[in-house]
């Protein structure tokens, strides 16, 4: 059974991260916020015991957080998310994978135990899909190629969870849901982001990866 976690990524630049949140906060602290979630998820993936490949959005940095020891690097293909997903689901399951998951970085109360429930999650669903908050996913997760799942979707939107969902029943596709978790997308968001911070040592473990 082969199974890879996607990690799609922004090349931390200032002005190019989380633009919602630096609208109020300003670019430097938003890449700063951002870093962290990049530890974050360094910290809670590096000894999952599956393949993991990292999606950048503009380039392949071999000197990064993410150690070449621990993960592949590819670079997103296509003019918007839908399409990035998909192409990289796509390129991966053409690998004669069984089993692919996918993540961003932006979500602190995500954690290795959550990660490996969505692939043992796929034993007995088609399809498995981390909700959030915000009405979106921070996870999906699939055994097969289901382009479906990222067409006609209204990206960045309250709609996205249930457009998938909704998707899922019309191709008859069985779907397994995760626990529900907060993204961090504005500054209402910090608050989920501070607590973690302050709860978990997580980010400071990868420093040390590095």
């Amino acid at each position: 059974m082969k199974e890879a976690l996607l990690i799609f990524t922004r090349n931390p630049q200032p002005g190019k991260v989380k633009t919602r949140l630096a609208a109020t906060i300003g670019n430097e602290a938003t890449l700063q916020i951002y870093k962290q979630l990049l530890l974050h998820t360094v910290s809670m993936t590096y000894q999952l015991p599956i393949d993991k490949i990292i999606f950048y959005s503009d380039y392949i940095d071999q000197e990064d957080v993410w150690e070449s020891t621990y993960y592949h690097k590819q670079v997103q293909q296509g003019s918007e998310l839908g399409e990035r997903m998909k192409n990289a689901f796509a390129s991966t399951f053409e690998r004669e994978y069984n089993k692919i998951v996918i993540i961003g970085t932006d979500c602190p109360g995500l954690n290795a135990e959550i990660i490996m429930n969505a692939f043992a999650t796929l034993d007995k669903n088609d399809v498995v899909i981390g909700p959030a908050e915000d009405g979106g996913y921070y996870l999906l997760g699939m055994k097969q190629l289901n382009r479906a799942l990222f067409e006609d979707i209204h990206w960045s939107t309250s709609t996205v969870l249930d457009d998938t969902k909704n998707k899922c029943a019309a191709l008859h596709l069985k779907y397994g849901l995760l626990p529900l978790l907060k993204d961090i997308d504005e500054e209402k968001d910090l608050h989920c982001f501070k607590n973690y911070n302050r709860n978990e040592s997580a980010t400071h473990i990868c420093l040390q990866c590095k």
